[in-house]
């Protein structure tokens, strides 16, 4: 049996194609730049061409997309998105046209693309079409080397859930407390299309676009990439439990506490705004159960939750993944806090780090779709 198991980040998109047929370290892989990289990258082309932007196609992570979009049009230059697009920028439609994005329909945008097609004196459009996951691309790459698309994937996005009316912040920790509190297991934050919560916009919009892509036998899977990680990352044999399981990704960390593979608390800041000694505090008082959602909040990250803590001193291993790593990677002797020296260990699930997140949906797929013969344990 194969699957494909895409994690998609802010920098990266990190491809996984597993075969049961051999062994999970003969998986075929590919680190590739993030959708919203490859867009942002188009849209900066735009700009420096003086190219009118026309947004169209899905709903998909934002970040660097938004930052381009918001630096072309302090350039001078007009952009257009269908209302679907539109969503990439911000919930709100509203604020969205506050920017100065120009709303249209599906056949407005036809008819602008078409008048720049026909005209040299009219303005050029730089049409671009926004999804999160393209088959089309994969299929593509992977037939260079003689190889298929298989008909089993599993996605994972960051989803704030659509929350116009208050911070996506904290909407967003609202919705990993209830999952906590549902049970915290790997099942209970992995999907299958009919499963997608309504308020997870962006998973619902990919699984949309695959049912509309009629992939023959198709059987999907969805998780965000936070437990995802998480889940993948206690894969690496040195994962003992209860585990401390931190992932530094390109946009944000998550650092979660998993006892008898239940999350049992979690915090989620921004890379950016996190160094080596903020990053050690915080591992270490939220094992201890004394960080709160109200300091993470502030600071400009996510927020932490704390169900059950079972102190710092109780954990086996506190395990650290992710493209940043390095943040706590490099540190010397003195810069290393002595109490999580013995602890710390740098995951790699079967033998490759930036497939944490990978590793992670494909257990989580198995979940959904249990297959007998096929176990993926951590190698001992």
């Amino acid at each position: 049996m194969r699957v494909l198991a895409v994690d998609i980040g802010t920098g990266t998109q990190d491809i996984l194609l597993f075969d049961s047929e051999k062994e999970a370290e003969n998986s075929l892989v590919m680190v590739m730049p993030s959708p919203t990289q490859i867009v942002a990258e188009k849209i900066k082309e735009a700009t420096k061409a003086k190219k009118t932007v026309l947004l169209t196609g899905n709903l998909m992570g934002g970040g660097p997309c938004a930052k381009a979009v918001q630096a072309h049009l302090r350039e001078g230059l007009s952009v257009y998105a269908t209302k679907k697009a539109a969503l990439t920028l911000h919930d709100s439609l509203e604020k969205v046209q506050s920017f100065g994005v120009q709303l249209v329909s599906e056949t407005e945008a036809e008819q602008l693309l078409a008048g720049s097609n026909k005209s040299e004196k009219k303005e050029k459009v730089a049409a671009i079409v926004l999804k999160d996951f393209d088959p089309e691309a994969v299929s593509q790459a992977l037939a260079c080397f003689g190889v298929t698309l298989p008909s089993n994937l599993a996605l994972a996005l960051q989803d704030h859930g659509e929350a116009p009316e208050k911070s996506n912040r904290i909407y967003r920790f609202e919705l990993m407390k209830e999952f906590i509190d549902r049970g915290g297991t790997l099942e209970d934050f992995v999907y299958t299309p009919r499963e997608i919560p309504p308020a997870f916009t962006r998973i619902k919009a990919q699984a949309e676009a695959l049912e509309k892509a009629a992939i023959p036998g198709l059987k999907a899977a969805f998780m965000d990439t936070g437990p995802a990680a998480i889940f993948g990352g206690l894969l690496d044999p040195a994962a003992a439990q209860p585990s401390l399981v931190v992932n530094i990704g390109n946009g944000h960390t998550l650092g979660a506490v998993v006892l008898e593979q239940r999350i049992k608390a979690l915090f989620e800041h921004h890379t950016s705004r996190l160094d080596a000694k903020k990053l050690q505090d915080y591992i270490i008082r939220l094992a201890d159960g004394k960080l709160g959602f109200e300091e993470v909040f502030e600071d400009r990250g996510h927020g932490a939750y704390i169900k059950e803590a079972p102190g710092f001193d109780k954990l086996r291993s506190v395990m650290v993944t992710g493209p940043k790593r390095e943040l706590l990677e490099k540190l010397s002797p003195q810069e290393l806090r002595a109490e999580l020296a013995p602890k710390l260990h740098f995951a790699a699930p079967f033998g490759n780090m930036m497939l944490a997140g990978s590793f992670g949906l494909l257990t989580g797929f198995f979940e959904k779709y249990p297959e007998p013969a096929i176990k993926l344990k951590k190698r001992q």
